[in-house]
Order: C-alpha cells, then structure tokens, then sequence
C-alpha cells in the first residue's frame, strides 16, 4: 500500500511538472495595472485595457492582463497602503473583490477577458489576512481556523495588511489550497505573488503556493514577487515558478536602469531553465501615475532612447515584457516599441543570452537565432555622452570576416561589415541580427559556436 502510494505521489508530482513545463515556453507578454492605477484600478478600467490589447497588441503576443494590488481594499488610494483598512473578505478568510471596485467579480471580468483571446492575472500579497486573524475565520474543509496557522512573527514589512502563514503548521497547506481553488474558480491564469522573493526570502510559502496552484489542476503561471531574488536560490525559482524578479520595483528612472545591466548579466544564465523566465520587472513607458491629483497621470520619465534600451536589453535577456503604462493613451511611438516584429522575436525565440563584453560605458549581449546559424546582438552605450563604438567580431565571440546585418528595430538590412561600428546618443543601443556562414571564432558558452 505504502508503495502504491509513493508510485501515485511521484505521479501526481510527474504530471504537475509537465504541466508547468506548457505554462510559459517563451516569456510571458502583458499589461499590469500598477504603474497607471496603483491601488485603484476598476473592473471598468481593466475592461478597456483588455479592449485596446486584444485589438492593437495581441497580434504581435501579448495576451496576459493583470489587476494588481489591493483589489480588495474599497477605500485604496494612489500608490500607498492604508493600515487598518477594511478589505473584502468571504467567511474562510480568503480575500475577494471589492464589490465597489469589480460589482460583476473576478468570475465575470475573466470571462470578458478570456472572450477577447487573452488571459487573465491577479496579484496577491504572501500569507492571511490579519483581517481574518482577528476574526479568527475558519479555513475551508478544515477544523482549522486562522489563529492556528499565522505566523504573527513574520508580516509584510511595507503593506499592513497580511500575517504570514507557517505552513508546518496543522491547516498551513490547507489555506493555500483554499486560495488557489478560489483563484481556479475565477478563471485565473497569471498569480503574481507578492512579499515572497526577496526583502525576506518565503521558500516555504512560494512551495505552498506553487502545491496549492497544481493541485487545482487549471493550468495557471506563478511570477514571484519583488526582488532581487537570491541568486543562489535559482534553482529553486525554476523549481517552483515560471517567473521570478531579480530587481526591486523597476520605475522610469536611468538610474534603475543601469543596475538592470548588471542584474541581468547575473541571471543570464538561468533565462530559460525549464521553461521559466527572471524577470526585469514591467515596462515603465507612456503615461503613468494616473491616480496623481488631477488624474491625468504623467509621461514616462525615461528618453525616448532610454525607453528603446530598455525594450531592448529586455529583449535580449529574455526577460517577461510586462506593459505598465496606460494602453489608452498609447502614442505612436509607444506603441512602436511594443509591436515591432523582429524585435520581439528576440525576446521570445532567442537562446541563451547573454553579455558578452563589458567595457563600462559600453555593454554588448548577444544570443542566438532559432536557426542555430545567426546571432542577435545588441550594443549599449550607457555613457551620458554619444560613443563611437568600433568592435571586431572577435571581440564578442564572433567570427572574423564579413558579416551581414540586419538592423531590427529599422527593420532592414544593413551594409555587410567587417567590424561592428556604430555611433550610439547618451543612453541608446542597437539591435542587429548578424549572419555569417564563416566558422566560430571560439566555442561560445553552452551553444558551442560563437555565430550562434
């Protein structure tokens, strides 16, 4: 009996981890309400933002939207968090929609957004509700209340609003599970779990959350939530997520975007493992900050050559690409960023990225093309003046001689070259597609040819 027993566990487990290993086999492509709403997107505003998507960006694969934060706060305002507030709560403890924010319920809005082709996420905080820990609500299909299994010991340090959960406890396992079966109920897809990959590292909730999700058997992507993730613990973040970040909140300032660079050449070599994705945390571009005082919000703060290197060095690492700006009001530019073709496919079918020099104020990455021949570069200048960069071939790994060029972001082919010469503004980058049939240079790390 007790063999039979193992035989179905490893089974289950066999099947869960296939299952996972669909979820997201290139990197997931979405809309967050954070940067534009805060804490007070309504089931109105997500609608509309489904609307533009579906129509203007689904084409090119962006698919998931995403209701951040506090969506069960009635009173939440701006980008803060209100101690003490009361929060939507159904009688085991688990948090629903603010009635006033989504009346038609997380149900309604998934089936609207699952009619238009895209998926449908929400975000949540790690552990119980302090709320419920007062009540001391019961946990479903349990004799277990919530006074059994909070951790008070163990909170949020930046949002008042949950306790942590110790699951060692008797009921631990079953709160999680009792959540995850509420979010399947809903339709949910996306969960981005907050308060659980750095500040204080909860490897024992995120394993609870991730037993709880598969157990549901809807198949739904876990993004782990802030950074940075300990980059010891990359194996574990493949293990359990599909999505883990590896900065802090990421926002429309050149100064976190130059720590991004050295971000994401340490996790470089984890894009991918197991079809899971580090993540560079969402797009700060077009208009932000909509919950400002006259609700206009406020233009992305980053240059327009700052925007185009952060679409880039995303693409080329692979990261999640996560629109956090206001779809509405996309101007042409915006929206180009978004939409271009040959760009994008770096992003999803590129192989193991990954810098390939470092000379301080310019920064080169390359990966390699689906075809296994061709390899996509990209150049940085991270300079606060124009750099006139000229590299041979050799210099990032490639072979010397000719090469052909295709510049992606023009989307056209370039003068074939012997050297890589180009002259970038204050903060700007390339992206090249570059074709050779001449042997490698040198093996390349894990794809054994520098040309790709």
């Amino acid at each position: 009996m007790a063999r039979a027993l193992l035989v179905v566990i490893a089974l289950v487990a066999s099947e869960a981890g296939a299952q996972r290993a669909s979820l997201a086999p290139t990197p997931p492509m979405g809309w967050n309400s954070w940067d534009s709403y805060g804490t007070t997107v309504t089931e109105t505003q997500v609608k509309a933002q489904a609307d533009v998507m579906a129509r203007d960006l689904a084409p090119y694969g962006w698919r998931y939207v995403t209701v951040d934060i506090q969506w069960y706060q009635p009173t939440a305002r701006g980008h803060d968090y209100q101690p003490g507030a009361r929060l939507a709560m159904d009688d085991y403890g688990r948090l629903v929609p603010a009635p006033n924010k989504f009346p038609s319920g997380f149900r309604s809005l998934a089936d609207y957004v699952h009619a238009k082709g895209l998926r449908f996420g929400i975000h949540i905080m790690r552990g119980i509700p302090r709320q419920a820990v007062a009540a001391n609500t019961p946990i479903l299909g349990t004799a277990y209340h919530a006074r059994d299994v909070a951790d008070t010991t163990n909170p949020c340090r930046w949002n008042p609003d949950m306790w942590g959960v110790d699951v060692t406890k008797p009921g631990g396992q079953a709160y999680y599970d009792a959540i995850a079966a509420l979010y399947a109920s809903w339709g949910v897809d996306f969960v981005k779990a907050d308060d659980m990959g750095s500040h204080a590292f909860q490897p024992s909730e995120i394993a609870a959350l991730r037993r709880a999700l598969d157990r549901t058997g809807h198949p739904i992507v876990l993004s782990i939530s802030p950074g940075p993730a300990p980059l010891d613990q990359a194996a574990f973040f493949a293990e359990h997520a599909e999505m883990w970040r590896i900065s802090d909140d990421f926002w429309d300032d050149w100064r976190l975007v130059r720590k991004q660079f050295d971000y994401a050449r340490d996790w470089a070599p984890s894009v991918g493992v197991r079809h899971t994705w580090p993540d560079a945390d969402m797009l700060p571009f077009g208009r932000l900050r909509l919950t400002d005082s006259a609700g206009r919000g406020s233009p992305s703060r980053l240059t327009a050559d700052e925007q185009r290197t952060v679409m880039t060095l995303w693409s080329i690492f692979r990261s999640p690409l996560v629109m956090g700006g206001d779809l509405l009001t996309l101007d042409a530019a915006t929206r180009a960023l978004l939409t271009n073709p040959e760009v994008l496919a770096v992003n999803q079918h590129g192989r193991s990225p990954r810098q390939v020099l470092d000379q301080g104020r310019v920064r080169v990455w390359r990966s390699t093309a689906p075809n296994g021949r061709d390899a996509y570069v990209a150049v940085f200048n991270l300079d606060t003046a124009s750099q006139r960069i000229d590299l041979s071939w050799t210099d990032i790994g490639l072979a010397a001689g000719r090469h052909r060029l295709r510049d992606l972001w023009a989307r056209r082919d370039a003068t074939p070259a012997e050297r890589l010469r180009v002259e970038l503004a204050p903060h700007a980058s390339a992206l090249y597609r570059v074709t050779s049939r001449a042997p490698c240079a040198a093996p390349a790390p894990r794809t054994g040819c520098g040309s790709p």
